[in-house]
């Protein structure tokens, strides 16, 4: 009895904390190939906030949120008054950017680096400043993404498990690997585990496979527009 009252109380400050605190859109991305979980997708380029921490997967976020999350909500050198959704507000403080999802993590020398997408109105040029050092701006080219989607918690074993899921699917495929993968997450830490959207990302190249029609069928489904 006491659990279930202690989730209802996470998913009511959930809740709370999400209406009022963060606004997320999503990134556009164009759906190439579904096959159950996994897809084959075309992203356009954008830019990224993005930090390098130490420690476990599991704790890289963590550390890393909190310093991109001030970032975003005003620890930047512009001035500028612009307008909010959810709610709409406008004051006389530094700039506030709306989060944008997912927050992506990958490994980095050194540590993880970890980014929040930023909204598309934004580029290189207008974004603000960051006064932290440990934050900076990158540029992301466009690029071809093979994914997996799973919910749960942000453990480090689910993490696995479906990475190898997702390197079997792309090798049995025949698609080539571009890159490391890249842990997506679509909420914020204070979200129940059950509510969480989570996606494992990697950078492929598949264009002679989409253009012999050669992407797995059978007990991997896949198509066009599933």
């Amino acid at each position: 009895m006491h659990r279930i009252a202690s989730i209802i109380t996470v998913i009511i400050l959930s809740s709370i904390a999400g209406g009022c605190a963060i606004t997320t859109d999503e990134v556009n991305y164009k759906v190439m190939v579904k096959a159950k979980d996994f897809e084959l997708r075309d992203y356009p380029a954008h830019v990224v906030a993005e930090t390098v921490v130490d420690g476990t997967l599991e704790d890289a976020g963590n550390k890393a949120f909190r310093r991109l999350f001030g970032y975003i909500s005003g620890k930047n050198r512009s001035q500028t008054k612009i307008a909010m959704t959810a709610p709409v507000s406008q004051e006389p403080a530094s700039e506030k950017i709306a989060m944008t999802t997912p927050v992506g993590q990958q490994r980095a020398e050194g540590g993880w680096a970890v980014s929040f997408t930023m909204p598309i109105s934004f580029t290189l040029k207008t974004l603000p400043v960051p006064e932290d050092p440990d934050v900076k701006l990158r540029q992301v080219q466009a690029r071809r993404m093979a994914s997996v989607q799973y919910s749960g918690t942000w453990s480090e074993s689910r993490y696995l498990k479906y990475r190898q899921e997702l390197e079997s699917w792309i090798e049995k495929n025949g698609f080539r690997i571009l890159g490391e993968p890249i842990w997506a997450r679509y909420n914020p830490p204070f979200t129940p585990w059950f509510l969480r959207r989570n996606e494992i990302l990697i950078p492929v190249d598949s264009q002679e496979m989409l253009e012999n029609g050669s992407i797995i069928r059978g007990d991997i489904q896949s198509g066009q527009g599933e």
